[in-house]
């Protein structure tokens, strides 16, 4: 994979921040779950594309509904990316689902769940 330029990251990162207030304040879709949030972006060099990884707090059926709700959105929110951000092309955008986050908070209760179970071991030795 290529080094990202300068003016790629930076695109990277406006199209992100855009990305995340269109989904939490602009779309209307009761589909979309209010915990959505864009973990990355990654805008090809041409411009022509746009990959925008998207966790969801939630279950499995709320994942598919949102991951729905914003395909179905796609036009709407390449719109109004292209009035916030001025860009040579607007990017057609692919959602990709993101389980880093989801993934992280589980780890998080197994290691607490184990610092648990050896203080009470270490108590009832």
């Amino acid at each position: 994979m290529r080094k990202n330029s300068v003016k790629n990251t930076r695109i990277n990162g406006e199209v992100q921040k855009v990305l995340a207030e269109i989904i939490r304040g602009d779309i209307k879709d009761p589909r979309i779950s209010p915990w959505t949030s864009v973990v990355a972006v990654e805008v090809a060099p041409d411009l022509k594309s746009c990959k925008a990884w998207i966790s969801v707090l939630g279950g499995d059926d709320a994942r598919q509904s949102t991951l729905e709700g914003l395909k179905s959105a796609e036009g709407y929110i390449k719109r109004q990316l292209a009035k916030e951000i001025n860009l040579r092309n607007t990017p057609d955008i692919t959602f990709v689902m993101d389980q880093s986050i989801e993934y992280g908070v589980n780890m998080s209760h197994k290691i607490d769940e184990v610092i648990a179970g050896q203080k009470t071991e270490e108590a009832s030795h």
